[in-house]
């Protein structure tokens, strides 16, 4: 790893991360990468492809078989799902993209042992940016009530935030691109995204993200699963989530990257200190802390 930036379970790394889960003191940032399917090496767990949403690569060459974008354009990848997405919308409708997101993330789909054992732990505030249910599912699945708010993107309509103190029984989930049952919350195309970043830059008073989740992101340490810091919109939205912050107040995040890129490393977590790397893949990680939590081993 480049100048330790990137960290394995030592160093007293993963005992603070499980010491800020343990005392309901840490917000949960969960990404497509949590619904990956596990190792050959994780022979006690599986999950059936049948059962896994599609993640942003797949998914988007799926779109783009379904529209001709080779065709459109030819030689270009089909891999970015922002860009696909937007042709597919302009080939065909926003309804009939909508209705594709709906069938890849929710018919027949479940949560995974890794989901499951993620809903499990302490987790009083969670922002995810898949737009499916799995999350909740698991949640309702382990005896707790998620309490659950939609970005929106029109600024004439505050997103919803919480009114009591956050809770682990009654976590509060804030679904940041959207959810797949309120197709206009969306953000999946370029312009999308365009409309999201400069909704962002909102004042206080007409701000998408609640001020609940605003103010504890500058006061608990987060724990990033299911993302790579490659994604240039992930490390966008990180930044404009603590834009204007003093760096000496940022709490410490973690990010879960089995492989780390090694100059998103040097920058973020040696010379700028937004963050550390755990070096695992989640299917190491979540049983780890699961049985640090819990005591036991993570169910499959």
């Amino acid at each position: 790893m480049a100048d330790g930036g990137a960290f394995a379970m030592s160093n007293g790394v993963f005992d603070y991360v499980a010491n800020a889960v343990s005392t309901g003191r840490c917000i949960l940032f969960l990404g497509a990468g949590v619904h990956a399917p596990p190792p050959d090496s994780q022979a006690d767990y599986r999950y059936h492809a049948s059962h896994r949403p599609p993640i942003g690569r797949e998914f988007s060459r799926y779109l783009a078989q379904k529209s001709a974008f080779a065709q459109s354009f030819p030689g270009e990848t089909a891999d970015d799902l922002k860009r696909v997405s937007l042709h597919f919308e302009i080939s065909a409708s926003r309804l009939e993209l909508v209705d594709e997101v709906k069938k890849a993330v929710s018919a027949g789909k479940q949560p995974s042992a890794a989901v499951r054992g993620l809903a499990e732990l302490k987790f009083p505030l969670v922002i995810t940016t898949n737009y499916d249910h799995l999350f909740e599912d698991a949640l309702r699945g382990a005896g707790k009530r998620p309490i659950k708010s939609i970005y929106r993107p029109g600024d004439w309509n505050l997103t919803e935030d919480l009114r009591d103190e956050p809770a682990e029984q009654t976590p509060f989930v804030f679904k940041i691109h959207g959810d797949i049952e309120r197709p206009e919350t969306l953000v999946i195309t370029d312009e999308d995204y365009i409309h999201f970043v400069m909704r962002m830059g909102d004042q206080s008073n007409s701000h998408p993200v609640p001020l609940t989740l605003r103010s504890y992101f500058q006061r608990w340490p987060t724990l990033f699963v299911g993302y790579s810091l490659m994604d240039y919109n992930l490390r966008l939205l990180f930044k404009t989530l603590r834009w204007r912050m003093d760096p000496a107040q940022f709490p410490k995040s973690y990010s879960v990257d089995r492989e780390p890129d090694r100059l998103i490393e040097q920058i973020w977590c040696n010379q700028r200190q937004y963050l550390r790397f755990i070096a695992k893949d989640i299917w190491s990680f979540v049983p780890e802390l699961y049985m640090r939590l819990k005591g036991k081993k993570m169910p499959a």
